[in-house]
């Protein structure tokens, strides 16, 4: 890798968000590293610009061999997208509570640990941004998606607060916050939430990328702590 282009760290790069942001990032010159779990669905990013490095985030040791990896490749990182999730919800009857818990070692537990560690090399660098896929439902709540709803309330928590914490400096935190995208999270549900909630246009995951963009596109001394995109179907 060069060091003339930003350098950005995607996680939960196979798919949605995640995938629709790293492709974004190299279509426009930057140098990446992409993570997720399914190492096969990792295989048409452009090998010149970016370098692939599938594993589990919930492993300690994997994210230890992340972090090395992406500062022996490149020699900094000067954004961390983190957009690897898991949606796990149901009525107390038939929720399966070892998903829900699978679900929050990956949302929160796995994120935060990702966060800390890289915010730590932010901080030596004197520069950084962290930007959180979050979600409408970590400002509200709805029956059934309590858990989901709390994975992504901890993630505003600790957004807020690390921007409070860095106010002053050049290490930047924003959360996105969308409302209903199209992306596999629903993929196995019996009825998509686009058709119970009567939304007939959802966003798009292009919608998400052209948020990221406007994000950073802001002068060095602008901040986005936070920016909701919704449907205009969705009245939740």
């Amino acid at each position: 890798m060069t060091h003339t282009s930003p350098v950005a760290l995607v996680t939960g790069a196979s798919s949605g968000i995640g995938y629709a942001i790293a492709h974004a990032l190299a279509e426009r010159g930057y140098q990446l590293i992409v993570t997720a779990r399914r190492a096969a669905l990792l295989n048409d990013f452009p090998a010149a610009q970016v370098k692939v490095f599938p594993g589990d985030l919930t492993s300690p040791a994997f994210q230890d061999q992340l972090e090395h990896f992406i500062f022996e490749t490149a020699g900094r990182l000067d954004y961390l997208f983190n957009c690897a999730g898991m949606l796990e919800t149901g009525p107390i009857e038939t929720i399966q509570i070892e998903k829900v818990a699978a679900m929050l070692r990956l949302n929160v537990e796995a994120t935060f640990t990702l966060t800390y560690k890289l915010l730590k090399r932010f901080k030596q660098q004197g520069y950084g941004h962290v930007i959180n896929i979050s979600s409408v439902l970590g400002t509200k709540v709805r029956p059934t998606a309590g858990a989901y709803a709390a994975s992504k309330f901890a993630i505003e928590a600790l957004s807020e607060a690390l921007r409070m914490e860095l106010s002053g400096t050049a290490i930047q935190v924003s959360c996105i916050e969308p409302g209903l995208v199209m992306t596999e999270l629903h993929k196995d549900w019996e009825v998509h939430p686009k058709d119970s909630m009567g939304i007939h246009e959802p966003l798009q995951t292009a919608d998400i990328v052209a948020a990221v963009l406007y994000i950073l596109q802001q002068p060095a001394h602008v901040r986005i702590p936070k920016l909701m995109i919704l449907p205009k179907d969705h009245h939740i």
